[in-house]
């Protein structure tokens, strides 16, 4: 399977404090990779650093042929091929859903208004929220919210989908609603990179596992086999306190 993003080497520190350790990834074309481990462990940063928010110290990211990590890459249009959604919805309060997902295709890709309405309202209309087109998000749930930063994400068709623990601030009800979703992008070929304490999720829409611990990827493998069969006493134990809270 080709990799669309390959990661080699990557190291980061904040001041003295390291947060990743050579940092080896790959993920493929239409794969759904899930960052398993405890806060602190490396699985944000990753992410940041992927979506060009935090500088690299070492190594290097590529996404297809383009060196993310390239100091005179223009990051503007780079990002422009990635979506992120963080467990903060971040929707601007003064827009009406509609407008929250037509921003970045109308002021970034310059696609015109009309354009962008119309896909915008396919979107919503597949996530279930076309009724609130019209609506500000402090009229939605949470769980609506979520859906509505996953649609802005993805309406400027991204070649990658970075998802940060997007179920953290959810009431427990929600949660499922906004994981359908995920499940519903995998089925349609979304290339995914994902942060997640769902362990169930992870366990059925995940094609591979990786468990950081102190920015290390301790382990790797199918769903299947870190969460079924976890051969690291580090997976062990974190698997068990997360078993245990459940």
């Amino acid at each position: 399977m080709t990799a669309l993003l390959q990661i080699k080497d990557l190291r980061k520190s904040y001041g003295g404090r390291v947060v990743l350790r050579s940092i080896d990834l790959d993920v493929a074309e239409h794969q759904v990779v899930c960052l398993i481990g405890g806060s602190g462990s490396g699985k944000s940063t990753l992410l940041r650093c992927v979506d060009m928010l935090d500088t690299v110290d070492d190594g290097t990211i590529h996404l297809g042929e383009t060196e993310l990590t390239n100091p005179r890459l223009n990051t503007n249009a780079a990002r422009r091929r990635i979506g992120v959604v963080f467990q903060s919805y971040n929707l601007f309060p003064h827009l009406s859903v509609l407008d929250n997902v037509t921003l970045a295709p109308r002021k970034a890709h310059r696609v015109p208004r009309r354009e962008a309405q119309q896909y915008a309202l396919e979107l919503l209309t597949r996530l279930g929220l076309a009724e609130k087109a019209q609506d500000y998000p402090d009229r939605l749930s949470g769980g609506q919210q979520q859906r509505v930063a996953i649609a802005r994400a993805l309406a400027t068709n991204p070649e990658l989908l970075l998802l940060d623990e997007i179920t953290a601030a959810l009431d427990p009800e929600l949660v499922g609603e906004v994981l359908d979703v995920v499940s519903d992008l995998k089925q349609r070929g979304m290339t995914i990179l994902m942060a997640t304490h769902e362990m169930g999720f992870a366990r059925h829409a995940a094609d591979q596992v990786c468990f950081l611990e102190d920015g290390v990827i301790r382990e790797r493998g199918s769903a299947q086999q870190v969460l079924g069969d976890p051969r690291h006493a580090s997976t062990q134990r974190f698997l068990s306190r997360v078993l245990e809270h459940r």
